[in-house]
């Protein structure tokens, strides 16, 4: 099982905002440390790692390069592992409920009414159907055991 080194300590990262990042992203390497991950993957995850390692941005400039890192560690996570965190699916599909439900249901309302400022009124209908199918498939990535259990980019 291959490992991937933890975040290097960054004492300039004094506010708690800056902080947040920082914690989730170690949680993060702590906890796929304790999976089994293939070893092209875990390899590709240390190099991200070791570049935010090595960094000597500012903090403002290095949480951005952190950031980015963590989304391109969790689409290969995805892709390559079929690894999510935590309300993965229940994010993605509300955006989906809103826009694929949500849009024509409120333009079935506005023309059928013959008003159609109620164009919005579909876009909480899509957002429920969208929560309910996300959550739904949340659910079935945790009994399969493809769930982290950390949540990440909640602030």
């Amino acid at each position: 099982m291959a490992t991937i080194d933890a975040l290097r300590p960054r004492p300039d990262l004094i506010e708690p905002r800056q902080r947040k990042p920082f914690d989730q992203l170690q949680a993060l390497l702590q906890e796929l440390n304790t999976r089994d991950l293939p070893p092209d993957t875990a390899a590709a995850l240390q190099q991200r790692v070791q570049q935010l390692n090595e960094s000597v941005l500012p903090p403002r400039p290095w949480l951005r390069q952190l950031k980015q890192a963590q989304a391109a560690m969790l689409k290969q996570l995805e892709k390559d592992v079929k690894l999510v965190p935590r309300h993965y699916y229940r994010n993605l599909w509300m955006i989906v409920g809103m826009t694929a439900f949500g849009m024509p249901v409120g333009a079935m309302f506005g023309m059928a009414l013959k008003n159609m400022g109620l164009l919005g009124l579909g876009l909480p209908i899509g957002m429920a159907i969208g929560i309910a199918v996300g959550t739904s498939l949340d659910n079935k990535a945790a009994r399969e055991g493809r769930q982290l259990s950390t949540v990440l980019g909640e602030q």
